[in-house]
Parts: C-alpha cells; sequence; structure tokens
C-alpha cells in the first residue's frame, strides 16, 4: 500500500490555541485554503456529523460527509506533555459501499514550555483508494497545516 496522506508542522503557540482554532469550523473559511466549509454543531461532539468542502490545489471543490470519532481535548499525561485528537470517518457512498473507506486523525502535542506539533494522517482502505486522490489529499493536508501554523501564530502575536 502506498504511504498515506499525511502533514506536519510545528506550532510557535500553546496546545489550547491550536486546538481551539481546529475547533472553530465557522472561521476556517477565513483561513484554511484546503478544508474552506465545514459545517458540524457547535460544540462538536463525538458522534456528530461534519460536512466538509475541499478546495482542491486546481480550484475545484468537493464535499465529504465525514462523522467525529475522536475527540479527546487536550489533557497533560505524567511526562508533562500535553496532548489533544480530532478524528473523523468518511461517510460517502463510496464508504458506504465499502470501495473507499478513510478516517482522518489530526494530533497534537506540546511538551512543558515547548511549540506544538501538530500532525495529520489519513488512513485509506479499500480497493478504489487510488481513485480517491492520495496525492491531491497530502497537497491540501500540507495546505491546511501551514495556513493552521500561520492562523495560530498571528492570533497569539495579537494577543501578546
Amino acid at each position: 500500500m502506498r504511504t498515506p496522506p499525511t502533514a506536519e508542522v510545528v506550532i510557535d503557540a500553546p496546545l489550547a490555541a491550536v486546538w481551539a482554532t481546529m475547533l472553530d469550523t465557522a472561521e476556517y473559511p477565513g483561513w484554511n485554503p484546503f478544508v474552506v466549509r465545514a459545517e458540524c454543531p457547535r460544540p462538536a461532539q463525538v458522534g456528530d456529523p461534519i460536512r466538509l468542502t475541499v478546495r482542491w490545489a486546481n480550484g475545484r471543490t468537493a464535499t465529504s460527509p465525514e462523522r467525529i470519532t475522536v475527540l479527546d481535548p487536550p489533557a497533560t499525561g505524567p511526562d508533562g506533555t500535553t496532548r489533544a485528537t480530532l478524528a473523523y470517518v468518511y461517510e460517502g457512498l463510496p464508504a458506504r459501499l465499502g470501495l473507499v473507506r478513510g478516517t482522518r486523525w489530526q494530533r497534537l502535542e506540546q511538551e512543558a514550555g515547548g511549540p506544538t506539533r501538530y500532525s495529520t494522517v489519513e488512513e485509506f482502505r479499500g480497493p478504489l483508494v487510488p481513485l480517491a486522490g492520495p496525492g491531491r489529499v497530502q497537497e491540501g493536508f500540507r495546505r491546511h497545516a501551514e495556513a493552521l501554523r500561520a492562523q495560530v501564530e498571528r492570533g497569539v502575536r495579537r494577543t501578546s
């Protein structure tokens, strides 16, 4: 199987600020070049539907029905590292037919006093995965991660 689509950035901001930006889906159109719209109940909860509109690098858009499966808010472990996780599964027709299944994971990690590491991966499976455009998703994740970093760091600079 091919390498799954991934992206990772280091954000010079507290993890709580990154988490808040990730969950403020109403603001996505103002800063996110990949997920240009995210319709989701607020506050989001596990089991909630989330309808994403993504913009590919060629300018075309697609709508993707998803469902939140993991929403682990920031928590600091015994090692002093704070972590948070958001995940959702694709629920479009190809998933219902078992042709393309996908789970997107977005993880945050911050050691005490350090920057926040954001990582995302899409775990694809099914016989039609190549048609799902993993390369397009990879490029979108890269744009999303870079824009998240810029958005959060701008907000931190404004408030300090």
